[in-house]
């Protein structure tokens, strides 16, 4: 049980002691977490159930379309969203990562535009990681965060934020996550209330002070709805904190199939704090996957087919841009994944020639900046932008020639190739990511890319729909079934643990992954 903190009537603490609880978790910022359940976890809870609903619809033939009851708005060409801060005007490059201490200066210093500030896919949930995340970002915000490492020869070196960070804005876990640690009238708060909470508590007052912002970034929405809750949430945390309307921004992450068809809605539901949308390209392959997970039509290829260029991808890429621009909003391209390869420079070239072109890409379609995961990423990304957009964003480019429906938006394309290759890839990344989550580290480097949750959850997705889907078959002819797959999967864990060692709880990764793909009951988030 944590130290001395002074709980207010109706909370409950369960969790481990840890350095520095006391001074975050203190009793006025836990009131104030305790006002955000009491207000809003019964209409969270609700969205939720909505989402199953839906999903049983998907499930028993439903396709998604656009919305016929605000067909009015979305044909209203006079609404804007508000403006943004000067320090979210110019957003080219953006890196993201956890909420580590060393990442944080690192991120902050690498010159891109933008520091996204991880609670959700790349932070593994651990309560030391949360409280010591929400300590990071507190020195963050106050420019006093450092940091010493002392290397195997004695070396010590220092690491402090330079004269000019990029702007900070934080990712707090989904609506669908739970923070078990801290109860709230016998029920556990939500992630998200939890990491938004407490950032907001202790660091919105420093920030406009600081003339910035409290800036966020919002994962896993699946509706307007869900944006409108989030908005409400802003509205009472401004309201019970004394800051005017509006203060806060955030980006909403297209990252589900679902809110692809939702865009101009969520744009509205968020207009005062709307920050744009980004196209989270990782998780909404996954989306896609998990929604139509009984639909034989909607088989994806490997998964390393399945890229921006794919039709379905290219359409909601444009779409958002198109969507993003009418509305006066910045739309934020993908996440370029790769990390520096060293001791090859010719896979090194290669590599970074892929991110050139992802980016030169976004760039020339119209995208307002991008996402990379590495700092050695900056400069490429930098440059692709640079060269395309001279001012702070593209937001003049209408895209007036672009024209996507649902049929565009559903548009999978061929079924297939699936290989023997692919199906052992899906196994060694989710064996290696979920192994050293389980260990407490979710930003992991896997075959020179810069993996997160939604790695993993692509690939047990694949697993679990290509065993029960009629077109689950190799292009050998071979069948895909689960006794294939659970013997694939025995030797992939032998050659990682030959590999790696004990470095990750690969054993239990593998159980997860065997339970994951042998219940007939798909698991929604395998976090």
């Amino acid at each position: 049980m944590p130290g001395p903190v002074a709980l207010p009537p109706g909370v409950a603490l369960r969790a481990p002691g840890v350095d520095g609880v006391e001074e975050i978790l203190s009793t006025d910022a836990i009131e104030f977490l305790a006002a955000l359940h009491r207000t809003f976890d019964g209409r969270r809870k609700a969205l939720l159930t909505m989402r199953f609903d839906r999903q049983r619809r998907i499930s028993l033939g439903e396709r998604p379309d656009f919305l016929a009851e605000t067909a009015s708005m979305r044909n209203d060409d006079s609404w804007q969203i508000a403006p943004v801060p000067a320090d979210l005007a110019d957003r080219r490059v953006e890196i993201t990562g956890p909420v580590e201490r060393k990442m944080i200066i690192n991120a902050l210093n690498s010159g891109a535009k933008v520091f996204m500030a991880d609670f959700e896919d790349s932070n593994t949930p651990l309560w030391d990681n949360l409280v010591q995340g929400q300590r990071n970002l507190r020195d963050a915000v106050r420019r006093t965060i450092e940091l010493s490492t002392t290397g195997v020869d004695g070396t010590v070196k220092r690491y402090r934020l330079n004269e000019r960070p990029a702007t900070l804005m934080v990712r707090p876990r989904g609506w669908h996550l739970a923070e078990k640690h801290v109860i709230v009238d016998g029920q556990p708060l939500s992630g998200a209330l939890f990491d938004f909470g407490l950032f907001m508590f202790h660091n919105a007052a420093e920030l406009v002070a600081r003339c910035s912002g409290p800036y966020f970034y919002l994962p896993k929405l699946e509706s307007h709805l869900e944006a409108r809750l989030w908005n409400d949430v802003f509205i009472f945390a401004q309201e019970r904190l004394g800051l005017a309307r509006g203060t806060i921004k955030a980006t909403v992450l297209v990252e589900t199939i679902l809110a692809a068809f939702e865009m101009d809605e969520i744009l509205y539901e968020l207009r005062e704090h709307s920050a744009g949308l980004n196209c989270g390209r990782w998780d909404y392959i996954f989306s896609a996957i998990k929604k139509f997970r009984d639909d034989p039509a909607m088989v994806l290829a490997d998964r390393a087919l399945v890229g921006m260029t794919a039709s379905f991808m290219r359409a909601y890429s444009l779409l958002a841009i198109k969507t993003c621009h009418r509305r006066g909003a910045h739309a934020m391209g993908g996440m370029a994944a790769q990390i520096p390869i060293k001791g090859d420079p010719a896979a090194n070239d290669a590599a970074l020639g892929k991110v050139r072109a992802d980016k030169e890409r976004e760039a020339a379609d119209g995208h307002d900046g991008t996402w990379v995961a590495h700092p050695g990423l900056v400069t490429i990304a930098m440059e692709a932008f640079d060269a395309a957009m001279p001012g702070p964003d593209q937001i003049a480019n209408k895209r007036d020639d672009v024209k996507v429906g649902a049929a565009e938006l559903l548009d999978f394309g061929p079924r297939g190739p699936i290989t023997e290759a692919g199906l052992r890839l899906n196994l060694d990344i989710a064996l290696q990511y979920l192994g050293s989550w389980l260990a407490g580290n979710g930003c992991v480097p896997i075959h020179d890319l810069m993996e997160d949750a939604a790695t993993a959850e692509i690939s047990r997705s694949q697993l679990w729909q290509w065993v029960r889907s009629p077109y689950g078959v190799f292009d050998d002819g071979r069948v895909i079934d689960t006794d294939l797959v659970l013997d694939m999967l025995a030797q992939e864990l032998n050659r990682i643990q030959e590999t790696h060692g004990s470095a990750g709880r690969y054993d239990i990764a593998a159980k997860l992954v065997e339970e994951l793909v042998i219940n007939d009951e798909f698991v929604e988030f395998l976090t």
